[in-house]
């Protein structure tokens, strides 16, 4: 199904640059996840994509959505708001991606695979993520196989006491409102994030009509203060509850699980003389219940977390960063309880062999209280071949320990090795005077000793052979004029296994193409065309998966300089889709709010 551009270019011809267009970054911008210190953009040699605060306000609300819309990520989804969301970076899944929530690492050591469900996650209270792509686990460990997603809450800039505050509602009885609240000083700052959604949300399945709905509160607080000025002291809290509705089975809808997250971090930092430290201890707890199944009904995942990260300036070219960690585990399947832990060292030297040229090297060994030591490595570059052309490149091995579930759960093999990868990636990126770019970027990885579930076993075992996915990712946009701009990306992902087969739920082609813009009169928006292609069969029984085009619209008129209104439609052609089999994926939705500051 195709959907022409030019009448909706003219609809929106006065657009401005939101989530889709984010691509084009402030090179001098500093990326906390490329390495274990902060880097400055254009001199990493990995794939960082960005979205500040104004792309994410302008993106659609579910944040797996909206991160579905980079380049080289996809979804698949059981459901609406809530539901069980997997999000997948070049073909690897959920259970290859760390995901961090202010400094918090959210992964559920109780799933079937430590993992994160981007399900419950919103846009509100969020005001920065930073998606690091490919194999990262020398610098931060297992789980970051196939990248790291780390998610900053919403801060203010403003020195005293600022507030701001979104109301919304719209299709499926959605309602939704969020505040922030902040106080900043000439030493330190506090910021609260508090939103609350409820929506009667559409059937998750396909088998019948009744809404399956969701509600959740979402609590965040973070605060650091300069005791002196040399140490710093600061925190992190996070609290979720929320209740989603679903259908168990294609007979029973009456499911239905309550979920609370909590975690904390607190942090001390301290600029030596010659060497600046940060000690940081964490907690996080997922705590599932459903009280209706009829195998396990609590799911309680608990880690606890100790680091230190030392920064030396060796000479004016060289910086090198070290420490170590120490983390726990434990999953409680109702009274049946797991754990283990896992001990880390690291290094990382930064090099600037040249003006143009920027190497990192980086060195991890990871001691598993189960399967024994673990050694990654990763080397990175950037060359600046010009001021507006830059190569990078990245080499990485990798691995993923098996989860408490796969270890020692009812399916579990106490023998299970931990999967190792190599990764290879190659980017060139040109800018233009006119803020145009366009980027390529080729990548391959390789995954050996992958862990699935066996059905002549019954249980979890180690799949022989090697997994790949390789593929390229282009990006690219261009003014059209002062007030609109044009954006694309295009994937291509290529997954084998080794008897032949694809992974599960990856498109090959995943096109997105758009136009963005603002006037000088406050008014702002964009309209986008995702278009998905070549899926695998997927479902059971197996079931092909047709193409599919969705087209997201939004925007946002500046009523005085603190305060805006806003209109979103989702699935603006009200496509007929499903990103996992048997699942339905809203319809034409519209959403209409307000923010506003003070």
């Amino acid at each position: 199904m195709k959907h022409p551009l030019s009448p909706l270019a003219i609809l929106w011809l006065s657009t401005a640059p939101m989530m889709a267009g984010a691509q084009v970054l402030d090179l001098d911008e500093i990326t906390v996840l490329a390495g274990q210190s902060d880097t400055e953009l254009s001199r990493t040699g990995a794939s960082v994509e960005v979205l500040a605060q104004d792309d994410i306000d302008d993106a659609p609300r579910d944040t797996a959505t909206a991160l579905s819309l980079l380049p080289g990520i996809t979804l698949s989804q059981n459901g609406g708001t809530g539901a069980t969301s997997t999000l997948r970076i070049r073909g690897l899944g959920s259970k290859y991606i760390a995901v961090r929530v202010d400094g918090i690492d959210v992964s559920d050591p109780s799933s079937t695979q430590t993992s994160f469900n981007f399900g419950g996650l919103i846009n509100s209270g969020i005001g920065r993520i930073e998606v690091l792509k490919g194999s990262q686990s020398a610098i931060h460990g297992s789980e970051a196989v196939g990248g790291v997603i780390d998610i900053s809450s919403r801060r203010s800039d403003k020195l005293g006491f600022s507030a701001s505050v979104t109301a919304e509602a719209g299709s499926y009885g959605t309602k939704l409102g969020a505040a922030t609240l902040s106080n900043v000083t000439e030493d330190g700052e506090v910021t609260l994030n508090v939103s609350r959604i409820d929506t009667d949300g559409f059937s998750s399945r396909d088998s019948d009509t009744e809404a399956d709905g969701f509600n959740q509160t979402d609590l965040r607080l973070t605060a650091r203060h300069a005791v002196t000025d040399r140490l710093t002291l600061g925190m992190a809290g996070l609290y979720s509850d929320g209740t989603l509705e679903f259908d168990r089975s294609t007979t029973d809808p009456s499911g239905e699980i309550e979920q609370t997250r909590k975690g904390a971090r607190v942090f001390a930092e301290y600029a030596g003389d010659v060497i600046d430290h940060e000690f940081s201890v964490q907690s996080f707890t997922n705590d599932r219940l459903d009280a209706g199944s009829f195998f396990t009904n609590r799911f309680v995942g608990k880690r606890d977390k100790v680091d230190y990260t030392g920064h030396a300036v060796l000479n004016s070219r060289t910086d090198l960063s070290f420490g170590a960690e120490w983390s726990g585990e434990s999953a409680r399947l109702d009274t049946a309880r797991y754990d283990t832990s896992e001990a880390a060292a690291f290094a990382e030297l930064q090099y600037a062999a040249s003006d143009a040229l920027d190497v990192s090297l980086a060195l991890r060994q990871d001691e598993h209280e189960d399967f024994g030591g673990r050694t990654s490595g990763r080397v990175a570059l950037a060359w600046r071949i010009t001021e507006d052309t830059t190569l990078r490149a990245v080499a990485g091995t990798g691995f993923r320990a098996p989860s408490l579930y796969e270890l020692y759960g009812p399916y579990g093999n106490a023998g299970l090795m931990a999967e190792t990868s190599e990764t290879y990636e190659l980017s060139l990126e040109r800018r233009f005077a006119n803020d145009g770019m366009i980027k390529a970027t080729l990548f391959n990885t390789a995954i050996d000793n992958l862990i699935d579930y066996s059905f002549v076993t019954s249980s979890y075992d180690q799949v022989p052979g090697v997994t790949r996915t390789h593929g390229l990712e282009l990006t690219g946009r261009t003014p059209l004029s002062g007030a609109v701009d044009l954006f694309g990306s295009y994937t291509l992902t290529d997954t084998r296994t080794p008897g032949g087969g694809r992974l599960a739920r990856t498109p090959k082609h995943d096109l997105l193409i758009g136009l963005s813009g603002e006037t000088d009169w406050g008014l702002r928006g964009e309209i986008s065309v995702n278009h998905i292609m070549d899926r695998p069969d997927d479902g059971f029984p197996s079931q092909a998966m047709p193409d599919y085009t969705v087209v997201h619209v939004g925007t946002s008129y500046a009523v005085t300089d603190d305060a805006e209104l806003y209109l979103r439609i989702e699935n603006l052609t009200d496509e007929t889709y499903q990103t996992a089999a048997g699942y339905n994926q809203s319809g034409r939705a519209a959403y209409f709010g307000v923010r506003a500051s003070f």
